[in-house]
């Protein structure tokens, strides 16, 4: 593993103010309630695991294959990452298979597992959530179309996906996946809208009011279903009720970030099967409570937080930032 300087220092922090320096971490924790050292003891470390992407999101850790896929968006490859070998080429191209070059956020985003493990993949510029044909561990650049159209119009830029426990998958399409972002004349749709696909594959829009959806994942009792809003002017996570039929209800603002001052977007999060939210915000990672209390944060300098991901144990979690790839091993 290569290691890199980033000018970056671990505090950790008792709950009187007193912090102590850990010169081998790379970014600082903050206990902002007791319940964080539940979570994350208070000499983990925040290592830089690999480098040298153009801009890392959608991380995803395959339990079975004791890998990391991590999305390089601009670079339209999903990698590979494991502890023996490092970073590796998965697929490339990742996000966008057309022969016509283009540039911008171009290539792979949010990843997921099927229901039959199979990868599902939001495609930027091929503007569709789609599946690898082929297995794991033997990856080749072969996509099937999972969700593409929307009312007779192509999608936008499918963003970040979650797999519910019955089967439907939900996912954001915002603009980013455009050469000329909202404006760029091949937008079809003319909001950014959430969407639920059913088994039987029928498309659902059933949120279009968020200026710049983001992230998306659902609580563990199948309930709650939170948005991130990656707009500059109103740094939300939203929440909603899922109801009995899949669609969302009660809309209404999970946490304000909008005074927030460092640099950053809401943008990707994980839940653990408590219910506590690893989300990718101004300054890094921000760390809430089911109930929407703030317990604490994961800042980095100089990078900014796109994604996490996390281990089933949930000792580990794994954060995408700028060209970087982060790991936290938390307990």
């Amino acid at each position: 593993m290569k290691k890199i300087s980033l000018s970056l220092v671990l505090l950790s922090t008792n709950f009187c103010g007193f912090a102590q320096e850990n010169k081998a971490g790379t970014g600082t924790i903050e206990y902002i309630s007791k319940e964080l050292s539940k979570l994350i003891n208070k000499d983990a470390k925040v290592e830089i695991i690999a480098d040298g992407f153009q801009f890392t999101e959608g991380p995803l850790w395959v339990e079975k294959e004791k890998m990391l896929l991590v999305s390089d968006v601009p670079g339209n490859t999903v990698y590979k990452w494991t502890e023996a070998k490092g970073k590796e080429v998965y697929l490339k191209p990742g996000g966008y298979t057309d022969t016509a070059k283009r540039g911008g956020f171009m290539g792979p985003n949010g990843l997921i597992l099927s229901r039959d493990g199979k990868l599902l993949i939001c495609q930027h510029g091929d503007r569709r959530v789609a599946m690898m044909d082929a297995p794991l561990n033997a990856p080749v650049t072969k996509y099937v179309t999972v969700a593409g159209l929307y009312d007779g119009k192509k999608l936008n830029s499918p963003n970040d996906l979650f797999l519910a426990k019955n089967g439907d998958i939900y996912f954001t399409d915002p603009a980013y996946g455009f050469e000329r972002g909202g404006r760029d004349p091949k937008k079809e749709i003319t909001y950014q809208g959430v969407y639920k696909m059913d088994k039987a594959g029928k498309v659902t829009l059933l949120v279009d009011s968020i200026e710049s959806p983001n992230g998306i994942a659902m609580m563990p009792d199948g309930k709650t279903l939170l948005v991130a809003n990656s707009d500059n002017r109103k740094k939300f996570w939203y929440k909603y009720d899922v109801s009995a039929n899949g669609t969302l209800t009660n809309g209404s603002v999970f946490f304000d970030a909008s005074n927030e001052k460092a640099p950053g977007l809401c943008d990707g999060f994980k839940i653990d099967m408590n219910g506590n939210v690893y989300a990718a915000g101004p300054g890094g990672i921000w760390i809430f409570t089911k109930e929407a209390r703030l317990i604490g944060k994961i800042l980095l300098n100089g990078v900014s937080a796109s994604n996490c991901a996390l281990t089933p144990d949930g000792k580990t979690l794994y954060i995408t930032a700028n060209q970087y790839l982060l790991r936290v091993k938390m307990r």
